[in-house]
């Protein structure tokens, strides 16, 4: 995500580098070379011209201080142009109604049944709540099934009338089964329609005037680029919705839509989807993209997505036994699973600063755990418990067993036993600054 445009905005940065001072010559080079890199991202004309001209003028008005170099004052600047035009302040979701009804739109195939699943178990997990998903997809013959088989995941009901054939119906009883069962969310999956679909357009014009949503969620496939803002617009002249989803960022996508669609519609982002898994769903936060583009990494989205897997009684447990030394191959596996919630591994180093340019050209498979964990589940029980008693004869089988090599088997015993040598170390340190001296 946002890869080729990081990579563009950096090199234009580079004009300003070793000049002494801000001039109108090298500030017109450099936002040329900006402005360019904008458009090959599939931004918006008019807001690529419109942030490069307000760029110019606070560039132009700055006296830059004898400690901050011009590149680096230039990166500030735009740093803050692209955080307002993102939309400046995180939206939140209204979650205010009793229940709160959700209405999701957008185009065939841009990812709705999918959000709706997402949206469903972050609301639940994040915020406490009791979702209730209503299939009124009666066009798609899978999209019922489809919501079923996601909702049986996330464990959160599903409302269907297989056999009615009128969506403002659906919605309007699937509203009544939540005040009558005490669900406070009821998020309403829409069929995909086609902007210039007459008809369809109609059709959910009047669920929404039916059911009266808190929110309208404008569904939006970010590698469709610029055709996603001129899609929204159309949508947003009908419904008037309250905020857009971006899915797909995880793509190959250029970044346009991201950056032209609140100016053009005038609607926030609130958010993002950064995966095929039910948790890669993120809040859309204007300047932690901002630091992304600009190749600063988002360590507080990496820090929030770390805590939200963080279990206390489950690391005060790890705390003692790895401080007795006992830490084993059935705790490594646990902390992979972890690690493996977080989301798509190339995206979570990418969040880390600097990180991302590095492995920019580098396939960091989802999947890179998978012989780590064959090996470890090669292993008998005890073996997992005990790992000093995996002799010459032992660590044959479980190369064999895992499909790997015995080369394979001993880098990964080899690491473990050094990891754990390491945690031990730096739990010992801590223990010894907390615990009073009499008791160290």
């Amino acid at each position: 995500m946002f890869d080729n445009l990081s990579e563009r905005l950096e090199r234009s940065f580079k004009i300003l580098k070793g000049e002494g001072k801000i001039t109108e010559i090298n500030v017109a080079e450099t936002l040329k070379d900006v402005r360019k890199a904008l458009l090959e991202a599939d931004v918006n004309y008019k807001v690529a011209k419109t942030f490069t001209d307000v760029v110019k003028e606070k560039a132009l008005g700055q006296n830059v201080l004898t400690a901050v170099k011009p590149s680096q004052l230039m990166v500030k600047i735009v740093h803050d142009e692209l955080t307002s035009l993102m939309g400046g302040e995180t939206a939140e979701i209204d979650l205010s109604g009793k229940p709160t009804i959700i209405l999701m739109s957008g185009l065939q195939g841009s990812g709705k049944t999918t959000f709706s699943g997402k949206l469903a178990k972050m609301l639940k997990s994040k915020k406490n709540k009791r979702p209730l998903l209503v299939a009124c997809d009666v066009y798609r013959p899978a999209a019922i099934e489809q919501l079923r088989v996601l909702a049986s995941q996330i464990d959160v009901p599903v409302y269907t009338e297989p056999d009615n054939n009128n969506p403002v119906a659906i919605a309007q009883n699937a509203i009544n089964e939540a005040k009558a069962k005490g669900y406070d969310v009821v998020i309403v999956d829409t069929a995909g329609r086609l902007a210039i679909d007459e008809q369809m357009m109609n059709e959910i014009a009047d669920i929404k005037k039916a059911v009266n949503p808190n929110e309208i969620l404008f569904v939006v496939d970010a590698m469709t680029g610029q055709d996603a803002v001129n899609t929204a617009k159309e949508f947003n002249e009908r419904l008037d919705f309250n905020g857009v989803v971006l899915t797909k960022l995880d793509g190959d996508t250029r970044g346009g839509a991201a950056l032209s669609i609140r100016s053009v519609v005038n609607k926030p982002i609130k958010f993002v989807g950064t995966g095929e898994k039910l948790e890669a769903i993120d809040q859309f936060h204007p300047s932690r993209m901002a630091d992304r583009i600009l190749g600063m990494g988002d360590i507080v989205s990496l820090v929030e997505r770390a805590q939200e897997q963080y279990d206390e009684e489950e690391a005060k447990r790890l705390q003692k036994k790895i401080a007795k030394n006992q830490f084993d191959f059935n705790d490594f596996l646990s902390q992979i699973a972890q690690i493996k919630k977080m989301g798509n591994l190339k995206d979570l180093a990418s969040m880390i600063p600097g990180v991302g340019k590095a492995i920019k050209d580098i396939d960091i498979d989802d999947d890179a755990f998978k012989s780590i964990e064959a090996i470890i589940h090669s292993m008998t029980p005890k073996e997992r418990s005990n790992p000093e008693i995996l002799n010459g004869s032992r660590r044959a089988r479980i190369a064999k067993g895992s499909g790997t090599n015995i080369q394979e088997v001993n880098r990964l015993l080899k690491q473990f036993d050094q990891t754990r040598k390491m945690m031990k170390m730096v739990t010992g340190s801590k223990m010894g600054k907390i615990l009073p001296k009499g008791k160290r």
